[in-house]
């Protein structure tokens, strides 16, 4: 008798072990490296903001978000294996697949850059972007999303390439140290550098690419930006954790249309201020239209960026690009 109690409750002890192993192995978070092409900018707020509202965390999912200043450097730690997605621009997408290498937006985060090109105020000469023949223009870095659109506006305003440098210099404290220093006499970057720039009179708004409309103006139409991107290999072979991320970012995208801009910034580190909460906030407020409420690819937007990237792009200029492979909205339209 005695015997037999001691089998059965090592049986029931066995069993139970087991289930708490299999239940804590279910329970096991997802593990998944994201690069971001700076996340102190605003334009790739929902990186940092997914984080700080613990919705990672509530999908299930372990995310190491790693900061590099440009998103041509991102991408390229995203080929190499290093990372397994990048919070950056989908035109990426579109250019990549021109090299043979297919990568797709899985949630867009923007309809517009929320970029702006900002011209030193020692040049009051300089009034358009022809103005700038001969200059050289600050980029995020060659091959950004800041190169691909500075190079289409200075085309579009009929300035060659070669007839204008771009220069890498970051974004922050090393562009705006750029510009003082006259390495550059314009230049693309985001907020918070916008603000930081006009409130000093270091620089002014030459073109203003930070809401749908003035982007329209611009660019033609629509053009999706900010979005996280992954490769296509990946992605199908793991759906179940590209669904929690796709799930993960839709929230926080409602998050920031159902927020005032105040309460949004209190969820951020504080050295995302750069000193100036109240400009930060600001900053914030004027631009957050940019961002979709939903991760869906706006109707047009990738036909917007093939036209960009094909009127100076060597890469592009020429190719067949089938835009269908650059993004998919199933995750985002499937998300809880």
């Amino acid at each position: 008798m005695q015997s037999k109690f001691t089998l059965n409750t090592v049986v029931r002890a066995l069993g139970l072990a087991a289930a708490v192993f299999v239940s804590g192995a279910s329970l096991a978070a997802d593990k998944v490296t994201i690069i971001v092409g700076g996340y102190e900018k605003h334009i790739y707020l929902p990186a940092k903001l997914a984080e700080a509202l613990g919705y990672f965390k509530a999908e299930g999912l372990d995310i190491d978000l790693l900061n590099e200043a440009s998103g041509v450097d991102a991408e390229n730690e995203m080929l190499a294996g290093a990372v397994q997605g990048v919070v950056g621009f989908y035109d990426h997408c579109v250019d990549l697949q021109t090299k043979g290498k297919y990568v797709q937006s899985v949630v867009q985060f923007s309809q517009a850059p929320g970029e702006v090109e900002l011209v030193s105020t020692k040049h009051p000469e300089i009034k358009s972007m022809a103005d700038l023949r001969a200059k050289s223009l600050g980029v995020t870095g060659l091959g950004s999303s800041t190169n691909f659109l500075s190079q289409y506006l200075m085309v579009k305003s009929g300035v060659p390439l070669g007839e204008f440098s771009t220069i890498p210099v970051g974004a922050g404290t090393t562009f705006i140290a750029a510009m003082q220093q006259d390495k550059i006499q314009a230049g693309m970057t985001t907020e918070p550098t916008i603000s930081r720039m006009l409130k000093t009179g270091d620089a002014r708004i030459l073109v203003d690419m930070r809401t749908l409309e003035k982007t329209k103006q611009a660019l033609g139409g629509a053009y999706p930006a900010a979005s996280l991107y992954m490769s296509t290999d990946w992605v199908e072979k793991n759906r179940p954790t590209v669904q929690k991320l796709a799930n993960a970012f839709v929230k926080t995208l409602r998050f920031i249309h159902t927020h005032s801009a105040a309460e949004i910034a209190d969820k951020m580190p504080k050295d995302f201020y750069a000193g100036d909460k109240e400009g930060y906030i600001k900053a914030l407020a004027d631009g957050k239209a940019m961002f979709t409420s939903d991760g869906v690819m706006p109707q047009g937007g990738p036909e917007t960026v093939l036209a960009v990237l094909s009127a100076f792009s060597k890469n592009v200029k020429g190719k067949t690009v089938d835009l269908s492979k650059t993004y998919t909205s199933e995750f985002v339209k499937n998300a809880k």
